[in-house]
Protein backbone atom coordinates (compact mmCIF):
# COMPACT_ATOMS: atom_id res chain seq x y z
CA UNK A 1 0.00 0.00 0.00
CA UNK A 2 1.10 3.82 -0.37
CA UNK A 3 1.39 4.21 3.59
CA UNK A 4 4.07 1.50 3.30
CA UNK A 5 5.78 2.77 0.72
CA UNK A 6 6.34 6.15 1.80
CA UNK A 7 7.27 5.03 4.96
CA UNK A 8 9.89 2.94 3.18
CA UNK A 9 11.28 5.88 2.45
CA UNK A 10 11.48 7.85 4.97
CA UNK A 11 13.66 5.12 6.66
CA UNK A 12 15.48 4.84 3.18
CA UNK A 13 16.80 8.39 3.42
CA UNK A 14 17.24 8.40 6.63
CA UNK A 15 19.79 5.42 6.58
CA UNK A 16 21.34 6.87 3.72
CA UNK A 17 22.09 9.51 4.94
CA UNK A 18 23.58 7.96 7.78
CA UNK A 19 25.88 5.09 6.36
CA UNK A 20 26.86 8.40 4.17
CA UNK A 21 28.89 9.94 7.35
CA UNK A 22 32.31 9.73 6.20
CA UNK A 23 31.03 11.24 2.54
CA UNK A 24 29.52 13.83 4.42
CA UNK A 25 32.58 14.29 6.71
CA UNK A 26 35.36 14.55 3.92
CA UNK A 27 32.48 17.09 2.12
CA UNK A 28 30.67 18.94 4.29
CA UNK A 29 32.66 18.57 7.51
CA UNK A 30 35.48 20.71 5.21
CA UNK A 31 32.47 23.14 4.73
CA UNK A 32 31.15 23.72 8.32
CA UNK A 33 34.82 23.72 9.28
CA UNK A 34 35.50 26.68 6.78
CA UNK A 35 32.37 28.13 8.53
CA UNK A 36 33.18 27.95 11.98
CA UNK A 37 36.54 29.29 11.64
CA UNK A 38 35.07 32.39 9.96
CA UNK A 39 33.59 32.66 14.06
CA UNK A 40 34.95 34.86 16.27
CA UNK A 41 37.36 33.03 18.38
CA UNK A 42 35.92 34.02 21.90
CA UNK A 43 32.62 32.02 19.89
CA UNK A 44 35.11 28.84 18.48
CA UNK A 45 36.91 28.18 22.00
CA UNK A 46 33.87 28.20 23.62
CA UNK A 47 31.47 24.89 22.62
CA UNK A 48 28.46 26.29 24.64
CA UNK A 49 28.54 29.46 22.54
CA UNK A 50 29.67 27.77 18.91
CA UNK A 51 26.30 25.38 19.38
CA UNK A 52 24.23 27.42 17.87
CA UNK A 53 25.87 28.69 15.07
CA UNK A 54 26.56 24.85 14.00
CA UNK A 55 23.40 24.14 14.67
CA UNK A 56 21.85 26.99 12.65
CA UNK A 57 24.13 26.32 9.76
CA UNK A 58 22.30 22.47 9.77
CA UNK A 59 18.93 23.64 10.00
CA UNK A 60 19.06 26.02 7.44
CA UNK A 61 20.48 22.77 4.95
CA UNK A 62 17.63 21.12 5.80
CA UNK A 63 15.18 23.64 5.12
CA UNK A 64 16.91 24.01 1.72
CA UNK A 65 16.83 20.11 1.61
CA UNK A 66 13.29 19.90 2.59
CA UNK A 67 12.73 22.35 -0.55
CA UNK A 68 14.55 20.29 -3.21
CA UNK A 69 12.33 17.34 -2.29
CA UNK A 70 9.48 19.15 -2.46
CA UNK A 71 10.18 20.63 -5.66
CA UNK A 72 11.24 16.78 -6.90
CA UNK A 73 8.35 15.30 -5.20
CA UNK A 74 5.84 18.22 -7.31
CA UNK A 75 7.34 16.88 -10.74
CA UNK A 76 7.33 13.84 -10.03
CA UNK A 77 3.70 13.52 -8.83
CA UNK A 78 1.83 13.29 -12.52
CA UNK A 79 4.39 9.98 -12.82
CA UNK A 80 2.58 8.65 -9.58
CA UNK A 81 -0.68 9.06 -10.76
CA UNK A 82 -0.02 7.34 -13.88
CA UNK A 83 1.16 4.42 -11.41
CA UNK A 84 4.56 4.57 -12.45
CA UNK A 85 6.11 4.09 -8.50
CA UNK A 86 7.88 1.11 -9.49
CA UNK A 87 9.79 2.35 -11.88
CA UNK A 88 10.94 5.81 -9.63
CA UNK A 89 11.80 3.37 -7.06
CA UNK A 90 13.80 1.26 -9.77
CA UNK A 91 16.08 4.61 -10.67
CA UNK A 92 16.74 5.74 -7.19
CA UNK A 93 17.98 1.76 -6.47
CA UNK A 94 20.16 3.12 -9.45
CA UNK A 95 21.42 5.95 -8.12
CA UNK A 96 21.54 4.63 -4.46
CA UNK A 97 24.08 1.87 -6.02
CA UNK A 98 26.29 4.43 -8.01
CA UNK A 99 26.48 6.41 -5.07
CA UNK A 100 27.61 3.33 -2.60
CA UNK A 101 30.28 2.47 -5.91
CA UNK A 102 31.19 5.65 -5.87
CA UNK A 103 31.91 6.22 -1.92
CA UNK A 104 34.21 2.82 -1.46
CA UNK A 105 35.79 4.29 -4.44
CA UNK A 106 35.03 2.00 -7.18
CA UNK A 107 32.95 4.44 -9.71
CA UNK A 108 34.73 8.09 -9.28
CA UNK A 109 32.58 8.90 -12.50
CA UNK A 110 29.78 9.20 -10.53
CA UNK A 111 31.44 12.67 -9.15
CA UNK A 112 30.10 13.93 -12.85
CA UNK A 113 26.22 13.45 -11.55
CA UNK A 114 27.40 16.74 -9.14
CA UNK A 115 27.64 19.26 -12.17
CA UNK A 116 23.90 18.57 -12.45
CA UNK A 117 23.62 21.52 -9.64
CA UNK A 118 26.36 23.88 -11.11
CA UNK A 119 23.97 26.15 -12.60
CA UNK A 120 22.01 26.84 -8.93
CA UNK A 121 25.26 27.03 -7.32
CA UNK A 122 26.78 30.13 -9.16
CA UNK A 123 23.45 31.75 -8.78
CA UNK A 124 23.65 30.89 -5.04
CA UNK A 125 27.40 31.42 -3.95
CA UNK A 126 27.59 34.91 -3.98
CA UNK A 127 24.77 35.28 -1.94
CA UNK A 128 26.53 33.16 0.65
CA UNK A 129 29.80 34.87 0.21
CA UNK A 130 28.16 38.06 1.50
CA UNK A 131 26.93 36.23 4.47
CA UNK A 132 30.63 36.07 5.29
CA UNK A 133 31.97 36.43 8.16
CA UNK A 134 29.22 35.22 9.86
CA UNK A 135 28.18 36.98 13.24
CA UNK A 136 24.63 36.50 14.13
CA UNK A 137 22.56 33.17 14.48
CA UNK A 138 20.59 34.13 11.47
CA UNK A 139 23.32 35.07 9.26
CA UNK A 140 24.24 30.88 10.17
CA UNK A 141 20.99 29.65 9.16
CA UNK A 142 20.80 31.76 6.01
CA UNK A 143 24.13 30.45 5.34
CA UNK A 144 23.23 26.73 6.19
CA UNK A 145 20.14 27.67 3.38
CA UNK A 146 22.73 28.35 0.39
CA UNK A 147 24.68 25.51 2.05
CA UNK A 148 22.28 23.09 1.50
CA UNK A 149 22.44 24.18 -2.88
CA UNK A 150 25.60 22.93 -2.65
CA UNK A 151 26.77 20.34 -5.40
CA UNK A 152 26.50 16.99 -3.63
CA UNK A 153 25.64 13.37 -5.34
CA UNK A 154 24.41 12.32 -2.18
CA UNK A 155 21.93 14.95 -1.87
CA UNK A 156 21.08 13.88 -5.59
CA UNK A 157 20.88 10.08 -4.37
CA UNK A 158 18.73 11.27 -1.54
CA UNK A 159 16.46 13.50 -4.12
CA UNK A 160 15.77 10.05 -6.28
CA UNK A 161 14.35 8.10 -3.29
CA UNK A 162 11.64 11.54 -2.55
CA UNK A 163 10.80 11.49 -5.96
CA UNK A 164 9.35 8.25 -4.98
CA UNK A 165 7.02 9.60 -2.39
CA UNK A 166 4.99 11.02 -5.35
CA UNK A 167 3.50 14.28 -3.97
CA UNK A 168 5.31 17.73 -2.36
CA UNK A 169 4.70 17.02 1.32
CA UNK A 170 6.04 13.20 1.39
CA UNK A 171 8.93 14.31 -0.42
CA UNK A 172 10.15 17.52 1.64
CA UNK A 173 9.43 14.68 4.56
CA UNK A 174 11.94 12.25 3.05
CA UNK A 175 14.87 14.58 2.58
CA UNK A 176 14.28 15.64 5.95
CA UNK A 177 14.43 12.57 7.04
CA UNK A 178 17.69 12.34 4.64
CA UNK A 179 18.98 15.59 6.21
CA UNK A 180 18.30 14.04 10.02
CA UNK A 181 20.82 11.06 9.00
CA UNK A 182 22.86 13.47 7.88
CA UNK A 183 23.15 15.36 11.08
CA UNK A 184 25.61 13.08 13.62
CA UNK A 185 28.36 13.93 11.08
CA UNK A 186 27.49 17.18 10.29
CA UNK A 187 26.88 18.68 13.75
CA UNK A 188 30.18 16.48 15.39
CA UNK A 189 32.29 17.77 12.05
CA UNK A 190 31.33 21.11 13.05
CA UNK A 191 32.27 20.77 16.41
CA UNK A 192 35.20 17.95 16.99
CA UNK A 193 36.51 18.90 13.34
CA UNK A 194 39.98 17.29 13.34
CA UNK A 195 38.86 14.12 14.48
CA UNK A 196 36.50 12.85 12.42
CA UNK A 197 38.51 14.43 9.38
CA UNK A 198 40.99 11.87 10.11
CA UNK A 199 38.07 9.08 10.23
CA UNK A 200 36.85 10.53 6.99
CA UNK A 201 40.52 9.93 5.26
CA UNK A 202 40.18 5.73 6.29
CA UNK A 203 39.46 4.08 3.07
CA UNK A 204 38.30 0.58 5.01
CA UNK A 205 35.83 2.81 6.42
CA UNK A 206 34.59 4.34 3.43
CA UNK A 207 34.44 1.34 1.61
CA UNK A 208 31.96 0.04 4.53
CA UNK A 209 29.86 2.72 3.87
CA UNK A 210 29.76 2.45 0.16
CA UNK A 211 28.89 -1.36 0.60
CA UNK A 212 25.88 -0.36 3.35
CA UNK A 213 24.45 2.08 0.92
CA UNK A 214 25.02 -0.72 -2.03
CA UNK A 215 22.97 -3.49 0.06
CA UNK A 216 20.17 -1.01 1.53
CA UNK A 217 19.79 -0.72 -2.31
CA UNK A 218 19.63 -3.92 -3.12
CA UNK A 219 17.14 -4.15 0.17
CA UNK A 220 15.08 -1.76 -1.81
CA UNK A 221 14.96 -3.22 -4.63
CA UNK A 222 13.93 -7.04 -3.58
CA UNK A 223 11.93 -5.92 -0.99
CA UNK A 224 7.91 -6.97 -2.14
CA UNK A 225 6.18 -4.33 -3.14
CA UNK A 226 2.47 -4.37 -1.92
CA UNK A 227 0.18 -2.97 -4.08
CA UNK A 228 -3.93 -1.66 -3.54
CA UNK A 229 -5.96 -3.20 -6.12
CA UNK A 230 -9.34 -0.59 -5.21
CA UNK A 231 -10.89 -3.14 -2.77
CA UNK A 232 -11.15 -2.01 0.38
CA UNK A 233 -10.20 -5.33 2.24
CA UNK A 234 -10.74 -3.89 5.88
CA UNK A 235 -14.35 -4.99 5.11
CA UNK A 236 -13.49 -8.67 4.55
CA UNK A 237 -11.88 -8.59 8.06
CA UNK A 238 -14.56 -7.13 9.84
CA UNK A 239 -15.05 -9.15 13.66
CA UNK A 240 -18.30 -8.98 15.60
CA UNK A 241 -19.08 -10.22 18.48
CA UNK A 242 -20.92 -12.77 19.70
CA UNK A 243 -23.65 -10.81 20.70
CA UNK A 244 -23.75 -8.88 17.69
CA UNK A 245 -24.11 -11.54 15.46
CA UNK A 246 -26.73 -12.97 17.56
CA UNK A 247 -28.22 -9.14 16.85
CA UNK A 248 -27.37 -9.46 13.30
CA UNK A 249 -28.97 -12.74 12.72
CA UNK A 250 -32.38 -11.29 14.61
CA UNK A 251 -32.56 -8.34 12.80
CA UNK A 252 -31.99 -10.47 9.24
CA UNK A 253 -34.64 -12.86 10.34
CA UNK A 254 -37.18 -10.01 11.13
CA UNK A 255 -36.42 -8.79 7.94
CA UNK A 256 -37.19 -12.01 6.03
CA UNK A 257 -39.98 -12.52 8.07
CA UNK A 258 -41.50 -9.06 7.01
CA UNK A 259 -40.66 -9.19 3.14
CA UNK A 260 -41.97 -12.88 3.07
CA UNK A 261 -45.30 -10.97 4.50
CA UNK A 262 -45.01 -8.73 1.90
CA UNK A 263 -44.77 -10.81 -0.68
CA UNK A 264 -47.56 -12.86 0.33
CA UNK A 265 -49.84 -10.35 1.52
CA UNK A 266 -51.39 -9.71 -2.06
CA UNK A 267 -52.57 -13.23 -3.00
CA UNK A 268 -53.98 -13.56 0.48
CA UNK A 269 -55.95 -10.09 -0.10
CA UNK A 270 -57.01 -11.43 -3.54
CA UNK A 271 -57.99 -15.41 -2.03
CA UNK A 272 -59.90 -13.73 0.85
CA UNK A 273 -61.51 -11.13 -1.45
CA UNK A 274 -62.62 -14.65 -3.78
CA UNK A 275 -64.47 -15.93 -1.02
CA UNK A 276 -66.32 -13.37 0.13
CA UNK A 277 -67.74 -12.83 -3.05
CA UNK A 278 -68.74 -16.30 -3.69
CA UNK A 279 -70.59 -16.14 -0.03
CA UNK A 280 -72.89 -13.06 -1.71
CA UNK A 281 -73.92 -15.01 -4.67
CA UNK A 282 -74.43 -18.05 -2.40
CA UNK A 283 -76.85 -15.57 -0.32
Amino acid sequence: MMVESITGSYITAFLLGLFSTVHCIAMCGSVIGALTLSLPAQIRENQRKMFPYVFNYNLGRLISYGLAGAIVGFLSSPLAAFDAHAVLRFLSVIVMISMGLYLAGWFPRFARMERLGGPIWKLLQPIGQKLLPVKTHSQALFLGMVWGWLPCGLVYAGLAVAATAGDPVNGALVMLAFGAGTLPAVMGAGLFTGFLASLARMKNLRKIAGILIIAMALLTAFWPMEQSDGHDHSVDHVHLTPEEMERLNITHEGVAHSTIEHDESPDMEKENSKVNHEDTVTE
